[in-house]
């Protein structure tokens, strides 16, 4: 994919608004709840900011189990190849083919519609997305 670096302001909106711990104190958390926490690291949306890896929020339940929209639509963006970072902005990124509203917002309703929009994008390779 050819999209452009993705600003610094994005993974700043994610932090203020679902929180973007880092990979480790995910883990560290995830070990609180279950024996074994790495069948779950592995299937984390991972971004990776500067040295940091990090978890964007939105993928968690409020009981720290992993949202299932988000790891199917996570899971087909790892089929088409789109890479960690673009998936993790995507996500907050309002989208013309979910009629200008975001995918994080629309995790409640039916997951085809968004499914499709993740196809789009996968497939989108001309200009700046965001």
């Amino acid at each position: 994919m050819s999209h452009g670096p993705i600003p610094p302001a994005v993974w700043e909106e994610i932090r203020n608004e679902f929180t973007l711990p880092t990979q480790d104190q995910v883990r560290a958390k995830l070990g609180t709840l279950v024996a074994d926490p790495e069948p779950l690291m592995r299937q984390l949306v991972r971004v990776f900011v500067g040295d940091e890896t990090l978890c964007p929020g939105y993928q968690f339940t409020d009981d720290m189990q992993l949202h299932p929209t988000v790891a199917a639509l996570f899971a087909g963006a790892m089929e088409l190849r789109i890479a960690h970072n673009y998936f993790g902005a995507w996500m907050i990124t309002p989208s013309p083919d979910l009629d200008g509203r975001r995918p994080v917002d629309l995790l409640h309703g039916p997951t085809p519609p968004l499914l499709h929009a993740l196809e789009r994008f996968g497939h989108h390779k001309e200009g700046q997305v965001y």
